[in-house]
């Protein structure tokens, strides 16, 4: 049983065995209500104090009564309270109370569905942009690990409407299913397209026959960690540099150099010049390698200096970190 609950019930008995005696001396002593009570009190403790007045035979019979009984109780709520404290139940309750709050305070963040090494590693990317996500993990040890490493989860089943609910998924921009079954990556991508048909979902393919399985469930985009692994070994024994070019630009931890995409938001000064007019190239040495139409949602590779920027575009860009961000504050209108 939950230690919790143990020492609710253990409480709970003991309030009534103190009411009991209370009551109990008040009628066989005819004392007054607060002598019962402390009467009551100093014979559960064991405190080895006089007696208030002199007892009856009945209040004496009833006082053993009550040794008996309250006494174990007493010893109950004790290593009950004992447990919690070693255990630390109480940190964890509280924690985890904690843990809701935050979690029902997100908006606009990603529902990862699993926490083993696919899912590790997206948190980890997540987190170094940093871009808002709970984890949504049945598996108690990893909670545990979710909760010491200070990443927000949800423990329960994401194949359950009422788990899903409680990660956010009204309020989330998109979800990505990694748990290693694939017949559970289609159940939660159906679950998570009926509870939100409008949502970015993200699936995991272990099985090339599952892929258009997955698509017919509802799924956005369906990857295979196994098929880009095969290809990207492949290129690098193939095309080595390209490989490692593409590795620097897209890995954040690297300083120097970085690909980035970049969103243009209507408050933007960009919105409406050219790529020479707005400087970019320029001011902050960076290379557009492609913009992504909002319009056509075709992706324009290469530009000219004369393609024109439209709220909403999106700059595929080649840049230093730092230009890169100074562009991103420009393109939401902050800069």
């Amino acid at each position: 049983m939950n230690p919790f609950r143990n020492l609710i019930l253990s409480l709970s008995a003991l309030s009534i065995v103190i009411l009991i005696g209370t009551v109990g001396y008040h009628v066989i002593e005819h004392w007054a209500f607060f002598d019962a009570l402390y009467m009551t009190i100093i014979t559960l403790a064991t405190v080895g104090f006089r007696e208030v007045h002199d007892l009856s035979p009945e209040g004496q019979l009833f006082t053993m009564g009550l040794i008996i009984c309250g006494t174990g109780l007493v010893a109950y709520a004790a290593g009950s309270v004992i447990q919690i404290m070693v255990e630390g139940q109480l940190r964890h309750i509280l924690g985890r109370k904690k843990v809701q709050q935050q979690v029902a305070k997100l908006t606009n963040h990603y529902i990862i569905c699993g926490y083993g090494r696919i899912g590790h590693h997206i948190c980890q990317a997540f987190t170094a942009k940093p871009v808002p996500f709970v984890v949504v993990e049945k598996d108690a040890e990893i909670c545990d690990k979710l909760y010491s490493d200070g990443v927000l989860f949800v423990r329960g089943d994401a194949t359950d409407d009422d788990c899903l609910v409680e990660a956010g998924i009204m309020r989330a921009k998109g979800l990505i299913t990694v748990v290693t079954s694939d017949t559970d990556n289609v159940y939660i991508t159906l679950t998570a397209r009926g509870l939100k048909p409008d949502l970015f979902i993200l699936a995991r393919s272990g099985d090339k026959s599952v892929e258009k399985k997955l698509l017919r469930a509802g799924a956005t985009k369906v990857i295979s960690p196994y098929t880009i692994g095969a290809s990207r070994m492949a290129q690098a024994v193939l095309r080595p540099s390209v490989v490692d070019f593409i590795e620097i630009a897209t890995t954040h931890h690297n300083l120097e150099l970085q690909m980035e995409e970049i969103v243009i938001h209507s408050e933007s000064d960009l919105v409406g010049k050219t790529i020479m007019s707005s400087d970019v190239r320029s001011n902050y040495g960076i290379i557009i390698v492609a913009i992504k139409k909002s319009a056509t949602e075709k992706m324009v590779f290469n530009p000219s200096s004369q393609a024109l920027l439209e709220a909403n575009d999106i700059l595929i860009t080649l840049g230093e970190s730092q230009s890169i961000k100074a562009l991103e504050l420009r393109a939401n209108g902050t800069l």
